[in-house]
């Protein structure tokens, strides 16, 4: 029947009724509901808002603050609901953290892992819940590369070798033993593993560089100057020291000057990271040489994110862009340092 032969009253309620539907099915459109609508903002597939689980290694240095400021700012500007955790430096905080994402159901989960090994039950659990996992920072040691959809952070190795690649090039044309100690980052972490290996690789071609000493300062400012200290009490001689991080660099030179020795003059020092409190201490003449290991790892971790949801291909590994700093390079660098 036509609404034209319908009483005027009841014509007048059919053409309301029909216009609210018509609001009603506009509004629900405008929020994303529809498979045609446009996403919401920070979000991917149809407007959902993509929730994160991140389970960060601490707070251990001043790069991993770096680190943590990057995501979490990174996150709120993509729109990106971010569960954070830090596990102080302990991996089954890490673990409770990531189950503790699995039965939340969040859409993402991202870690940096404390250490290489131990992983595979727990990220086997997440990808029985088809929760993907993207690494972070550092990388672990697994057989099944299934468990992960990517990895995004540094060469640790090529870090390694150009801290070595620089002390060869210094002592270039000269036979005389040059003793090296080593201040190692937290045993077992990739970026520890990976640092020493790429080092010792780097000096293998000058034989008289070597290694005479190395422990581990946990990549902490305490740990490193700790560590210094008794390298300074139990060596006869040190020329070079080697650290994991720029922290532990500090702390060295703590105890470097409280022996009564000249940092970056009575002895060289060569760091990893470039974060600004390392890049002053590069500047002023105390440290000699940092090897960049970028932190700033939000933005990039964010995209990926989306793309590993909207089921994108993403590379398996994701390098970060990364540079070497001298103490000029490093003058010139600091008045923008971010981090």
């Amino acid at each position: 029947m036509s609404t034209t032969t319908l009483p005027s009253s009841t014509r007048r309620r059919f053409l309301a009724r029909a216009a609210t539907a018509a609001v009603l099915a506009t509004a629900l459109a405008a929020c994303g509901s529809g498979g045609g609508s446009a996403p919401a903002a920070g979000g991917s597939g149809g407007g959902d808002k993509l929730t994160m689980g991140f389970a960060q290694v601490g707070a251990e240095s001043g790069w991993r603050t770096a680190n943590t400021k990057s995501i979490q700012e990174s996150a709120a500007k993509a729109g990106v609901d971010l569960k954070f955790s830090d596990a102080q430096q302990k991996q089954e905080n890490q673990i409770k953290a990531i189950r503790s994402y699995i039965q939340q159901k969040v859409d993402i989960i991202a870690f940096s892992p404390v250490v290489e090994t131990g992983w595979d039950a727990v990220l086997l659990e997440a990808k029985r819940a088809n929760i993907p996992v993207i690494l972070t920072d550092r990388a672990i040691d697994s057989p099944d590369t299934s468990l992960y959809k990517t990895f995004l952070g540094s060469d640790f190795t090529v870090e390694g070798k150009k801290a070595g690649e620089w002390l060869v090039q210094k002592y270039q044309g000269k036979t005389d033993p040059v003793a090296i100690v080593e201040l190692q980052g937290t045993t077992g972490a990739a970026p520890a593993i990976d640092r020493k290996e790429g080092f010792a690789e780097a000096t293998k071609v000058a034989p008289n560089l070597k290694v005479v000493a190395s422990q581990t300062g946990d990549f902490t400012r305490s740990g490193g100057k700790q560590v210094m200290e008794a390298f300074l009490k139990s060596q006869p001689k040190i020329d070079v020291v080697y650290a994991h991080n720029d922290d532990m660099a500090l702390g060295a030179i703590e105890a470097i000057e409280a022996a009564g020795k000249v940092p970056g003059k009575d002895i060289t020092i060569i760091s990893v990271d470039a974060v600004k409190d390392g890049m002053t201490a590069l500047a002023a003449g105390k440290i000699n040489y940092i090897v960049e290991c970028n932190p700033l790892l939000g933005p990039q971790l964010m995209d990926l994110a989306k793309k590993v949801k909207a089921g994108q291909e993403v590379p398996k590994r994701v390098l970060t862009e990364e540079t070497t700093f001298d103490q000029a390079k490093a003058a010139e660098a600091l008045p923008s340092r971010q981090y």
